[in-house]
């Protein structure tokens, strides 16, 4: 039912079958209302909209049987994927519905719904724990009974996970929840998280989840419809996401851009090029009437959205999504600090990270030394790579990779000869640390282009991690050969924290200078062999 293509941290790539035919994920599904249509369905389509979602409760309460004959497809005039709301924000917003989750399961299945989801109680997020226990356990009731009652082919089921930001109480429920058998898995309640731009609280809740849930299914995350959330939670392992806000937006006059959105009384410009965006000028969006400016803006802001899942999906592509990622973290100083806590959930986002890609990583700033492929070369460095020479000579990373092409360790074979048998080689590279000559034309040690200026915080963490490395191999001796300027404070830091260190300056005239470093290193070479 849901195969997987292509990952990138946890971010992935993949299709799901349903019976009115295949959907890519992650994808974002436009929430339809089944009676009051300001946008047509067929208008979803047109922009490129492979699925759509409507609410089966309010179906339920306006057309009745009439809904089970016709069919939920016709009864919204849409011919493409239809996944069916269960009354669960009705339930949350006015405290009950008229139904039970047995009566929903069974007319979602007769008006031939492609995904159905159980009837759940939202958790919501400004309940106390009592409250949050009993939605999470009337829901995973809900849940169980459901999957015992239906009968119809062809339907996939999803079962909601609720606890909100009571997060041990939501590892339970998608525990539980992750051992039913159901198709699609959906994190409620994370609508008022979003917002109040608390990313760092939806972070913790979907990887809470995540971490949990079979890998082999996807997971819906309700109410994901703002341009800087879809990165992220895509990037997390979210496959598909619904919401309303492309209508909502537009009837307040909110104009979705790529870094937020803003009202049209904000904007001087159209900084769009969609179908509307090309084809009306700002004056004539703002002197429309009502009904035709919401339809106006909510096409935008569909083509706003719809970009933003093929651009990440494009990312994930590529192996670039971290890049992408952190473009998009400084539209918001709430997204940044999201950003930044990604590197607390090591494990989890370095095992959808592939041990190779098609592309060079890129390096912007001091937080990207946290990102999964470094963390994971560290750990391999320590774990996997043993040295039984006992000098280390340390060099500064070359512009040339891989780095044994560089000229100073070519003019460093010549002039050392049979002595280079007795040292250890490795250049410093300040995103990834120590790396050995022999290992440096492994992916991506010599596939990386990097801006990041070696400053203090850079300093202290490349100095951790090199004494991790020293200490497990148990140099005797470490000798830096310091020809680059930039890398003098570095090394000034490594000779005053280790014992045993110590620095040979090549700056200045480089042929000259190297040629003196070169036979100072091979007469301590000699004399620790003799030793």
């Amino acid at each position: 039912m849901f195969e997987i293509r292509t990952t990138d941290l946890a971010g992935r790539i993949g299709k799901i079958r349903t019976k009115s035919g295949l959907l890519e994920t992650p994808c974002i599904l436009p929430v339809i209302h089944p009676v009051r249509q300001s946008l047509a369905p067929k208008e979803m389509a047109r922009i490129g909209f492979k699925a759509v979602m409507t609410n089966a409760y309010i179906t339920l309460k306006t057309f009745g049987k009439v809904a089970e004959e016709k069919g939920i497809h016709k009864i919204i005039d849409y011919d493409g994927i239809i996944m069916t709301d269960s009354g669960g924000y009705q339930m949350l917003k006015y405290g009950d519905v008229e139904v039970t989750p047995l009566e929903m399961a069974s007319f979602q299945e007769k008006i031939g719904s492609d995904m159905a989801i159980v009837l759940d109680t939202p958790t919501g997020t400004d309940v106390d724990r009592r409250r949050a226990s009993e939605t999470v356990e009337i829901t995973l009731r809900a849940a169980e009974e459901t999957l015992k009652a239906v009968k119809a082919e062809g339907t996939l089921w999803t079962g909601p996970i609720q606890g909100g930001s009571h997060l041990d109480l939501l590892k339970m429920s998608a525990e539980r929840t992750g051992k039913m058998a159901f198709d699609i898995f959906a994190l409620g309640s994370p609508t008022e998280v979003m917002e109040s731009y608390n990313f760092n609280l939806l972070v913790q809740m979907i990887i809470t989840v995540k971490q949990v849930l079979p890998i082999d299914k996807p997971l819906h995350l309700f109410g994901a419809g703002h341009p800087l959330t879809i990165p992220l939670v895509i990037a997390l392992g979210c496959d598909l996401f619904d919401s309303a806000s492309y209508m909502l937006y537009a009837r307040e006059g909110r104009y979705m851009t790529e870094y937020g959105t803003a009202r049209l009384d904000e904007l001087t410009y159209l900084p769009c090029n969609c179908s509307i965006c090309s084809t009306h000028t700002l004056k004539e969006i703002k002197e429309a009437g009502v009904e035709e400016r919401t339809q106006k803006i909510a096409i935008h802001n569909l083509n706003v959205l719809l970009k933003e899942v093929r651009a990440t999906k494009q990312a994930i592509e590529d192996g670039r999504i971290w890049e992408y990622l952190g473009t998009k973290a400084r539209a918001h100083p709430k997204l940044w600090e999201a950003f930044k806590s990604l590197s607390n959930h090591y494990e989890f986002l370095e095992d959808g990270t592939p041990l190779f890609k098609p592309r060079a990583i890129f390096f912007y700033e001091p937080h990207d030394l946290m990102r999964p492929e470094v963390l994971r070369y560290h750990k391999r460095l320590i774990e996997d790579v043993s040295v039984k020479k006992k000098t280390l000579l340390l060099l500064p990373e070359s512009d040339v990779k891989p780095f044994y092409k560089s000229p100073s360790y070519i003019k460093l074979i010549e002039a050392l000869g049979d002595g280079l048998e007795k040292v250890q080689v490795c250049f410093l590279s300040p995103p990834f640390g120590v790396v050995p000559v022999e290992l440096s034309d492994v992916y991506p040690l010599s596939q990386y282009l990097s801006s990041i200026e070696p400053d203090y915080d850079v300093m202290k963490e490349v100095l951790k991690r090199s004494k991790e490395f020293i200490r497990k191999n148990s140099f005797r001796k470490i000798l830096l050969l310091n020809h680059l300027d930039a890398y003098s404070p570095l090394f000034k830091m490594m000779a005053s924290s280790l014992e045993n260190c110590y620095i040979i300056d090549a700056l200045g005239d480089t042929n000259r200078s190297l040629d003196r470093a070169f036979n100072k290193i091979s007469h301590i070479i000699d004399i620790e062999a003799r030793c």
